[in-house]
């Protein structure tokens, strides 16, 4: 039995267990699922392991393990808090890095003090998938679909409590092909967003960086927010700072990420 360093990140309150290695092997969807158990293990949303990269544009790769083991295409919290990793190694306080992740290199800007960070991201193209309506406790709502590399469905003005949308969240989730995260938003005039997040694999968070972009695109896209401002996204766990291009549906998104803890846990 060996032991493995982590690092315990967490971005607006969506908390990761960080472990390098030199290959994405060290984990697999098994030891995920204990390593994010928060009774019987460290305890997170998801794992992230950072390992060399395959191609030369790019720092470091980037691989999200869900915490039930599920593996994700993308993750805009996650890729925060491997800028400030990669920062922290560095010991740079004001850095660029290229991270590749399943959706391809990203590029991160990070501010560092410390063990916190402020990081932007160029987490690329929004792509519109078309609206979802779906039934619930006898009303109907209406999503819209968007890609960030990941899938989401978007629905504006669903005044639902915690436990409405644990439930109305797995059950769209469900619904759609390979699943789907689930955004649930209220306007507050043009530039702010409340948002609550059901993210597939997971369940509610505390937040959901590339939610909070899907939502934006499709806020943009109904006229209900602006191309080309930044949005402010407020989660459970804090504030997201979003702009997508009008030409191209690019996104850029800013936000903190914090290193919270290290230690090491056996490998079995």
């Amino acid at each position: 039995m060996g032991i493995v360093s982590f690092a315990k990140y967490e971005g607006t309150g969506n908390d990761f267990v960080l472990i390098e290695d030199d290959s994405p092997s060290v984990v697999d969807g098994s030891r995920a699922r204990q390593l994010c158990d928060r009774h019987f293990g460290i305890g997170a949303d998801g794992v992230l392991l950072v390992t060399p990269p395959s191609s030369d544009a790019a720092r470091a790769r980037m691989t999200i393990l869900n915490a039930d083991g599920s593996r994700a295409e993308m993750c805009g919290n996650g890729l925060r808090c491997v800028a400030l990793h990669l920062a922290r190694q560095d010991s740079a306080s004001d850095c660029q890095y290229c991270v590749q992740t399943d959706v391809g290199v990203l590029a991160c800007e990070v501010e560092r003090d410390g063990d916190t960070a402020n990081v932007k991201i160029r987490l690329g193209q929004g792509q519109p998938g078309g609206e979802y309506v779906s039934q619930f406790d006898g009303s109907e709502y209406r999503f819209s679909r968007i890609s960030m590399g990941n899938p989401h469905a978007v629905a504006f003005d669903a005044a639902l409590d915690e436990a409405a949308i644990d439930r109305f969240g797995l059950q769209v989730s469900g619904a759609l092909p390979g699943g789907s995260n689930v955004e649930f938003a209220a306007m507050h005039g043009a530039r702010t967003i409340d948002l609550v997040v059901w993210e597939r694999g997971v369940g509610r968070t505390l937040a959901c960086g590339t939610g909070a972009a899907a939502t934006v695109v499709a806020a943009a896209l109904s006229g209900r927010a602006p191309f080309d401002q930044s949005v402010q996204v407020r989660l459970p766990g804090g504030v997201l700072h979003i702009t997508v291009a009008q030409a191209s549906l690019v996104v850029h998104l800013r936000g903190p990420a914090r290193r919270v803890f290290t230690g090491e846990v056996a490998d079995w």
